[in-house]
Order: C-alpha cells, then structure tokens, then sequence
C-alpha cells in the first residue's frame, strides 16, 4: 500500500482520498450509522416497557388488597 502513495503529494492521501471515500460509500455509512441508532433506540424503549411491567406487576403484587393477593 505504501507503494501506491509514493509519489503523490500529501494533500492527495490526506485530502483527496478520504472524500472520494466519503462521496462513494456516505450514503452506505449513513445506512448503517442510522441502522444503529434506530436499533439502539429500539432496545432503549424495549428495556423501559420491559421495567416498567415489571415495576407494575411488583407494585399490584406489593400492595395489601385481598383482590389482588389472588394473582
């Protein structure tokens, strides 16, 4: 790899490649950036509804009414 970048001014290998880089495969990155951030995003909600049905069922299983001590 070095060999390729022998000869060419620095501006070409810091500058140059990156945005070719950039322009050909943003969109691609930007696919997988945004698929991660809705995944996580997903999993965040997921945990919240998962505690809070737990904290729910506890707190109905907690609290002392005869009804309720049938679950």
């Amino acid at each position: 790899m070095k060999d390729v970048f022998a000869g060419v001014p620095w501006w070409v290998k810091w500058i140059a490649v990156p945005v070719i880089v950039i322009v050909v495969f943003g969109g691609l990155i930007g696919t997988l950036i945004g698929f991660l951030v809705g995944l996580l995003f997903k999993v965040l909600v997921a945990a919240a509804l998962i505690a809070g049905v737990l904290y729910l069922v506890r707190r109905a299983k907690g609290s002392g009414s005869a009804s309720r001590k049938d679950w």
